[in-house]
């Protein structure tokens, strides 16, 4: 017999219309489509008060979980609340890092400021997420732990955002704790949209369904903070945050990971990936990319990506080694995984009021 909830999930999934995808990547294979990836993409500018789309394919404004592609916004609002840490830590707070030894290293760092220790944390255990960092973990005899938790860089800055606010510590991830209803706060005012349901992430943080839209609104205002006079008003923590994040892409994610190499090849950039097939990326004119592969697969993301890219007149000559994968056959490319042509099919979404997304 199914666990009751599990039933009870599966009910509620067969009432839900499901987002409307298209066509954004495929992978060939001499000549023959072998597998195609569905998403929805937008890219955004931003317009006064609110934003302007400059291109859509799929369903932008079915709601969606951005996992991982938070963590920006909830860096932003520990920074806010005082949280105080050099670049490098600080873009570990916004990290699902790979879990080596410099990540390890930070997070333990962050709670020793902070008179904190590993059981501080309240993240699972876990193995490093990077491949080559779990390999080697594992030949060293290592087993989980809360700081090879590729989410552990957050849960300590969340720990100490507590201290430093006279917050409990214990139950830091409750959604009624005052740190998650600032972090909630912070995500409403920085996507302009009230999430559409909540849940819980991998790590057990509160989650927010949103929309593309918004989550590209909230990545063009970090990127643009502090760098023009004509974004929305500049607020410290976000430049703070996103600065970090462009000095230390490797904390972001890692050795071979791609939003590390997006960030390193083209300066300037900002990039958050996510579970599920979740890709942001903010420009610093306040332009601002969200897209969604709906297998929740990782490999098609960078592909649409540098489309979406390209079609902002974006310069994407040095990302070339990472705008496709060739397929191989007995050791020889035989086929691309590569973009299809969802550009010439979009249509618009519809135009944001003033103030909103």
């Amino acid at each position: 017999m199914p666990f009751p909830a599990l039933t009870d999930i599966a009910l509620r999934l067969e009432r839900t219309a499901l987002p409307q995808h298209v066509p954004l990547a495929a992978q060939t294979r001499d000549g023959v489509v072998e597998s195609v990836h569905y998403g929805s993409v937008i890219a955004v500018s931003a317009e006064g008060a609110g934003t302007r789309t400059l291109l859509t394919a799929g369903d932008p404004l079915a709601p969606f979980y951005p996992r991982s592609a938070l963590k920006p916004l909830q860096a932003v609002a520990m920074v806010r609340a005082g949280l105080d840490l050099p670049a490098d830590l600080l873009a570990l707070t916004a990290a699902s890092h790979s879990g080596a030894a410099m990540h390890r290293d930070g997070a333990a760092r962050i709670l020793q400021l902070h008179g904190l220790t590993p059981g501080s944390l309240e993240t699972s255990a876990d193995l490093p997420y990077g491949v080559r960092e779990r390999e080697a973990w594992l030949r060293d005899g290592g087993s989980p732990t809360r700081l090879a938790q590729n989410c552990s860089g957050k849960h300590a800055s969340m720990a100490a955002t507590c201290v430093i606010n006279g917050w409990p510590v214990q139950g830091y991830l409750d959604p009624s704790h005052p740190l998650q209803k600032l972090v909630a706060e912070t995500v409403r005012e920085l996507t302009g949209e009230e999430p559409a349901g909540v849940s819980t992430d991998g790590c057990g943080t509160p989650l927010f369904a949103l929309t593309l839209r918004g989550m590209a609104r909230a990545f063009g205002r970090l990127a643009s903070a502090g760098v023009h006079t004509f974004a929305p008003p500049a607020d410290g923590a976000e430049a703070a945050v996103a600065d970090a994040m462009r000095r230390h892409p490797e904390m972001v994610g890692g050795g071979g990971r791609d939003v590390t190499n997006l960030m390193r090849l083209a300066p300037g950039l900002l990039a958050k990936d996510g579970f599920e097939g979740v890709q942001l990326v903010g420009l610093p004119d306040g332009r601002a990319i969200a897209l969604k592969i709906s297998d929740g697969g990782d490999r098609a993301r960078m592909p649409v990506t540098i489309r979406a890219l390209e079609a902002l007149d974006v310069d994407t000559a040095p990302l070339a080694a990472i705008a496709t994968q060739a397929v191989l056959g007995g050791g020889r490319a035989v086929g691309l995984l590569q973009p299809t042509d969802f550009l010439s099919a979009t249509t618009p979404a519809p135009e944001a009021p003033e103030g909103q997304p």
